[in-house]
């Protein structure tokens, strides 16, 4: 089993998820008074949309209360359960970008092969594949943690499985949690921690704790560098 962050919040219940395009609909139909409005504002079929409202009602509780015509015309309106829905989402969304902003590994090496813009650059983690446009010597590698994939080290795909080239195996040394989404660090031998994003249902599966083995695998694309 493998695990990668998505960059997206989301609230769940059962196997029912409410997530960034749901946000859109909920605010949409508070914005324009009915859900036959807020389908046309978003470009949406208005079929599609019931659906779903009511798809999330039976998961989340009543969500839309809908207004019969008359003489202040028909519409639609939110729910206290649903304001309420949008502000946990929204915390759920802070708390993310909150986990998300420190969120990068930078590694320090010397360029040992070139091939165009890809090298290999000699860490104290070991030899790792980036782009570096120019330059030769010292560099500076950047990894986003949204593009470190931690997998199990029994379930880890062979190299030529995948394009994950770059490929360590290593301890999970310390868990930040937030409220949906925790940052990884794990340790690969090196002078820092390699960083990786992960959702908390992902870390849950994982079994993601310090002390527990993984194996850390990201793409040459990935990572990228300048000469220092």
């Amino acid at each position: 089993m493998d695990t990668q962050s998505t960059f997206d919040a989301y609230l769940s219940a059962g196997d029912v998820t409410l997530g960034a395009r749901d946000v859109e609909l909920l605010r949409a139909i508070d914005r324009e008074g009915s859900l036959n409005n807020a389908a046309e504002t978003l470009s949406r079929s208005y079929a599609h949309a019931q659906r779903r409202i009511v798809e999330l009602e039976e998961a989340f509780g009543s969500l839309v209360e809908r207004r019969r015509g008359g003489a202040g015309g028909g519409g639609s309106e939110l729910t206290d359960n649903a304001r309420d829905l949008l502000a946990a989402f929204a915390r759920t969304q802070s708390s993310f970008e909150g986990v998300a902003d420190i969120a990068e590994t930078v590694l320090s090496g010397d360029i040992v092969d070139r091939d165009g813009e890809l090298v290999t650059v000699e860490t104290g983690a070991g030899h790792v594949r980036a782009l570096v446009p120019d330059g030769s010597g010292a560099v500076e590698l950047s990894i986003r943690a949204d593009a470190v994939t931690l997998t199990d080290p029994e379930d880890t795909p062979v190299p030529e499985h995948t394009s994950a080239r770059n490929r360590f195996s290593g301890t999970v040394r310390e868990v930040e949690m937030g409220e949906r989404i925790a940052r990884i660090a794990v340790d690969i031998g090196g002078n820092q921690p390699i960083l990786a994003l992960v959702t908390e249902d992902s870390r849950e599966k994982l079994g993601l704790e310090p002390g527990h083995d993984v194996v850390v695998s990201f793409k040459a694309t990935a990572t990228r560098g300048v000469s220092v």
